[in-house]
């Protein structure tokens, strides 16, 4: 079993930033990266909105932060954890597809996921022409006419978002109603560049030899009607699903399965912490989960601080915990 001081669950923005400001302070991290270095925002094509850089590659940011964080001493493990041990207390067990690790504290930043229509050319055309984030690509979409895939608030709101870019918004919604607050309903029927589609899924997602997006296949499942639609874009709201079962009871969660954590990204159990998507429902962009780990990162810090009287060196090897 390796013995760490600091162990961070995911390769996002958050967990990159909080393997930077505790590999500063001399922890030398160890990121368990994950199935993908950076999460989402590796797959992102371009990042308009990240302070400092104009035009930039969700794929070269994630390089820029992972080489920063790695210059002052963050160790980055390409490996999956599919265990963790949190009922002892520090130090925690934290086990990989390879490794067991003990560690004395946790920051966990695994992120959670957009829910995915499962159609043919969904995932072939993420990031040239279907998105799960408005605010990060509408302005990619500008003068375009485009689709919205869902009924809820998180739908209406992009839709609304995306009104100030493409020149035509579209909704299809499964249902014959929308599911969003009344306020937001409001909003979306008496803006003239949105419309709706009701009682309907998407099927497939189409791409010209570019793989851009240029058309959708539609099914009305009232008429069982089959029709194929142009289109320049296809945004997807439906919900997210956070990477929290393999923490099973262990980590306190609200109702959809989301970390909670209070204003230092304290969790319920001492010496765990969480920052992004993880325990963010709301925001979800790429600065906010980059300060949300500086934030987790500092309160690790002085955590390790406050127990410095109680921690076994790193040259020992500390005995198993459990049976």
């Amino acid at each position: 079993m390796k013995k760490e001081r600091v162990v961070i669950i995911g390769s996002g923005p958050s967990g990159l930033s909080a393997a930077l400001y505790t590999a500063r302070a001399q922890l030398k991290p160890l990121v368990i990266a994950g199935p993908q270095l950076g999460g989402q925002v590796a797959l992102t094509h371009e990042i308009e909105n990240y302070p400092g850089y104009l035009h930039l590659g969700g794929a070269e940011l994630v390089d820029k932060m992972k080489e920063h964080a790695e210059h002052f001493g963050a160790r980055i493990e390409f490996d999956l954890v599919t265990e963790v041990d949190f009922s002892q207390g520090s130090p925690f067990t934290v086990k990989t597809m390879s490794e067991t690790y003990s560690a004395d504290t946790v920051i966990v930043t695994i992120g959670a996921d957009p829910r995915k229509l499962g159609v043919p050319g969904e995932a072939e055309y993420t990031g040239t022409g279907v998105s799960y984030c408005g605010t990060c690509d509408g302005f990619f979409f500008r003068d375009k006419e485009i689709v919205v895939v869902g009924g809820g608030d998180s739908a209406i709101e992009e839709a609304l978002f995306l009104t100030r870019f493409a020149s035509k918004v579209e909704i299809i919604h499964r249902r014959d109603a929308l599911r969003a607050g009344a306020a937001l309903q409001k909003r979306a029927f008496s803006n003239e560049k949105i419309s709706f589609i009701w009682d309907t899924q998407v099927k497939e997602i189409h791409a010209d030899d570019k793989g851009i997006v240029n058309g959708i296949t539609l099914w009305n499942k009232k008429t069982d009607e089959t029709t194929t639609k142009p289109t320049e874009g296809v945004f997807i709201f439906i919900g997210h699903d956070p990477n929290s079962p393999i923490f099973g009871d262990q980590l306190a969660l609200n109702d959809a399965g989301y970390i909670i954590s209070d204003e230092r990204y304290r969790t319920s159990v001492d010496g765990v912490f969480a920052a992004g998507e993880i325990q963010d429902e709301i925001w979800r962009q790429v600065a906010t989960s980059s300060g949300q780990g500086v934030s987790a990162a500092m309160s690790t810090i002085h955590w390790l601080e406050e127990h410095e009287d109680e921690l076994q060196p790193l040259d020992e090897t500390p005995a198993p915990v459990g049976d």
